[in-house]
This record gives structure tokens, C-alpha cells and sequence, in this order.
């Protein structure tokens, strides 16, 4: 039997939040502090995850990961989703081009929905937090990236 263990950091207060999760038995994962989850395309989770590399409270989106790590990356994830699914692990350039393109599309709109988020927190938040510079951040970043990534074609 797991103990109940704190693992998930709270990038806003700097703290550990409440316990994300449990584990009683091997295998068992139990949700407890979800307020921020929601279902959503695939594309954008990855997308949200990739611009959250550049952090919250000091934002760097140098750190975000360039092309080849991204591959890297999709491909791997690629190939445990075919292999969990029972369909081989075989990951074509062509699977991998086209979840880079939808991965980058919806990064987009992940840093339009937390700018928009951030306006909103700025108003009526009672937490200690720049959330309308973050507002900026987020908004500067997608103008930023949205040539490039409006410019790419879905392999034929």
C-alpha cells in the first residue's frame, strides 16, 4: 500500500500544492486537486505542456523545445500510444510532421485561452500574482509565434 504523497508543485505560490494524487495500490491513481483539468484535443495538451516549459513566474520562451526535440518527443509518445493501442510501435515522419504541425497550432491557442485567463485573474483573483503582465507574456508570445506556425502545411 502507497502513502499518500504531495507531488505536484504550485508554480504560482511557489509551494506544493494539495496532494494531486494518491496511490493506494500499484496501478491506482486517484485525483484530488483537478481544479485546472478539463478534456481537450490531444494536440493542445501536448501544445499547453511545450509552452509550459518556459515557466510561470519568470517566463523564458527560450526554453520552449525547438523542432527536434519536439520530435523526439511526439515520436516517443507516438509509439507508446500505437504500442499501447496494439498497433506495432512504427512511427512514420509523416505521423510525426503532422502531430508537430497540430501540437504547434493549438500552442497557439493555449497561450490565447491563459492570456485570456490571466485578464480575467487580474480582475477578480485575490492571489498575490502579476497576472496582468502574465496576460502580456502570453498574448506577446502568440502574436510572436503565430506567422510561423500559421505558415505550416499539413504534409500531403
Amino acid at each position: 500500500m502507497w502513502r499518500r504523497t504531495p507531488c505536484f508543485l504550485n508554480a504560482l505560490t511557489g509551494g506544493l500544492s494539495h496532494h494531486l494524487f494518491t496511490c493506494t495500490e500499484p496501478g491506482d491513481v486517484q485525483f484530488i486537486d483537478y481544479e485546472y483539468s478539463g478534456y481537450n484535443y490531444l494536440a493542445y495538451d501536448i501544445g499547453n505542456h511545450f509552452n509550459e516549459f518556459a515557466g510561470v513566474s519568470e517566463v523564458d520562451y527560450s526554453l520552449y523545445p525547438g523542432r527536434e526535440l519536439q520530435g523526439q518527443w511526439l515520436r516517443s509518445y507516438l509509439e507508446a500510444y500505437k504500442e499501447y493501442k496494439g498497433f506495432g510501435t512504427e512511427v512514420t515522419e509523416k505521423e510525426v510532421e503532422i502531430l508537430f504541425i497540430q501540437v504547434n497550432q493549438f500552442a497557439l491557442a493555449s497561450h490565447f485561452f491563459w492570456g485570456l485567463w490571466a485578464l480575467i485573474q487580474a480582475k477578480y483573483s485575490t492571489i498575490d500574482f502579476d497576472f496582468l503582465g502574465y496576460a502580456v507574456v502570453r498574448f506577446n508570445q502568440y502574436f510572436k509565434m503565430k506567422p510561423e506556425v500559421t505558415a505550416l502545411k499539413m504534409p500531403e
